[in-house]
Formats: C-alpha cells, structure tokens, sequence
C-alpha cells in the first residue's frame, strides 16, 4: 500500500480522484470496487478508510484523454456500458470503479487470449461481463446485451466510427454517450492522423452522433485521439 498526502474528488470529473503524493506530485485514480485486488500493477492507496486505485494514463486511453483535457466525464454510478475492444480489461477496471455494482459493463473482444485475461478481472468485479465476440457483428450478441447508456470503444479496425455506429445502433439509447480512441495508424498507415480523424468524425456525424470533444492523446499515446459524442436516433 503507497501513501498519500491528501486523496480528494476531481472538481470535474464525475468518480475520479486526485491523489497527492510526498514528493508533490499528482495522480489521477479511482475508488476501488474490490479493496486489496489491483488489476495491472498499479498502486493503491488508502485514505480516510477507502482504497483507492492510481490510473495510469500511460496505461489507460482514457484516463489520457481526461488528463489532456476531455471536456467531460460522463460514465455515471449504475450506468450499463458496451465496451468494443476490451481487452484485457485494464481500462474497464477504473469504468468498473465508476459504475459501482449497479452499473454493468459488457467487454467485448474477439481475442481469445486477451478475453481470458479479462475473464480473470471480471471473476473479481462482478459488474464486467466478458463477451468473446467480433464488433462487427453486434447482432451476434444481440441476446446478451442490454440497452446501454454508453458505448466505449478502443478497435484496431479500419472504419472504427462505421462498426461503433452499428453497435450504437442496436444498443445505445438516445442520447447515449460515446468515448471513442482513433487510432490512427489502425485505420490507414497512408494517411496523416489528422486527415483520419476528421474522416471518422464525419462518419460518425453522418451516422447521428453530435462530437463534443476530441483530444490528442499525445504523449501517452502516439497517433491517438479519444472523441466525446452523444447520440441521437435518425428518424
């Protein structure tokens, strides 16, 4: 267990801490649904009789984007999200402290590998359900996820905004939210990242989505970008 010299609540971020260390230095965490377990090696941290989790940005796409600046937060206690690409599940883990136990997360992935390395986080946090399935074809677990509030999606695919609105399309509600990492290179080696960005973004335009915030993920991530947006159903 690290010390801390004070722990306290994100004046922005909705379930995100910041943790002050000895030496002055900040870092971002989460409070831990499953005191004592880490996930990836990170430090916990206790205070005022609660564990908390340090989110590593270097790790977590999103715990970046919320240190480069994401205008919002908006994962949500008892929130039900679909997770396109997750892993191994070190990022679901903090989306997982978020939510609570009445939240639920349904982390897919078509990696067997990786999916068992995620089924052993979610035998710990009971609100990951584990889905080995491919996110371009959301009809194949149709019968296993529920509507969502949120969709998070982290795809080495080409076309990552087109697979993300089909998903949104069966499972997200309106109005739902969506945190989307571009990464670039995945979509087209040819092509500057900036040119890729703003060709997905207009796919998802186009495919009802409002952007509400992009930023660069540099320097935790190279060629990396994580979009804010809000759905609404075309009629």
């Amino acid at each position: 267990m690290s010390s801390a010299v004070s722990i306290k609540p994100h004046e922005k971020y909705f379930g995100v801490y910041i943790v002050e260390l000895e030496d002055g230095t900040e870092r971002l965490a989460t409070r831990n649904l499953v005191p004592g377990h880490r996930v990836y090696g990170e430090r916990l941290f206790k205070h005022g009789g609660v564990e908390y989790r340090e989110w590593n940005p270097y790790r977590s796409k999103l715990a970046g984007a919320l240190l480069k600046g994401l205008i919002e937060q908006p994962i949500r206690e008892g929130d039900k999200i679909l997770y396109l690409g997750v892993a191994s599940g070190t990022t679901a883990s903090h989306i997982s402290d978020i939510v609570r136990l009445r939240g639920r997360i349904y982390g897919v992935d078509v990696a067997p590998r990786v999916m068992r390395e995620f089924i052993m986080v979610a035998d710990v946090r009971k609100n990951l359900y584990p889905i080995l399935a491919d996110a371009r074809k959301p009809l194949e677990y149709r019968h296993i996820v529920e509507v969502v509030d949120g969709i998070y999606a982290d795809i080495a695919q080409p076309e990552q905004a087109a697979i993300v609105a089909d998903n949104a399309d069966v499972f997200l509600r309106d109005s739902g939210y969506l945190l989307l990492a571009i990464k670039a290179r995945s979509i087209d080696v040819t092509k500057e990242p900036s040119e890729i960005y703003k060709r997905e973004m207009n796919t998802l335009r186009e495919r009802g989505f409002e952007i509400i915030s992009v930023v660069h993920l540099e320097p935790y991530d190279k060629d990396h970008a994580m979009i804010l947006a809000r759905y609404t159903r075309r009629k």
